[in-house]
């Protein structure tokens, strides 16, 4: 089995709901996605997934919250737009992009400052 990571970013406005404190109020964040993928065997390349592969699906998903404002969109609506529920989106719809037979999303971290992050995966 092999373990592919890569790192990219997007910045967005969110409160969060539901929250007493100075969060609850409109701010913004620089986030950071760790996004972190398994291979069964490599390509005849030596590749499990090319990272420009996986680069560009999940950055063509980041855009769709790119400079946004995080609360209005309908993944959030109705919803605290958290660290911990953005790794949760990321990971839903990532995959559905990426799994396959060989390839399995199995982490996203969501870093909101560089000493606070949140990650989601699933139990096998």
């Amino acid at each position: 089995m092999y373990k592919l990571k890569i790192h990219t970013s997007f910045a967005a406005a969110h409160n969060l709901v539901h929250y007493q404190g100075d969060c609850e109020n409109l701010h913004g964040h620089n986030w950071k996605v760790e996004v972190t993928v398994t291979a069964r065997e490599l390509d005849k390349s030596g590749l499990g997934i090319d990272f420009k592969i996986l680069k560009s699906e999940t950055n063509t998903l980041l855009k769709t919250l790119d400079h946004k404002y995080l609360n209005e969109l309908a993944p959030f609506t109705g919803l605290s737009p958290s660290s911990e529920n953005i790794s949760r989106y990321l990971y839903g719809e990532l995959s559905k992009r990426l799994n396959s037979d060989n390839i399995e999303v199995v982490e996203v971290t969501v870093w909101e400052s560089d000493v606070a992050c949140a990650s989601y995966y699933e139990e096998r």
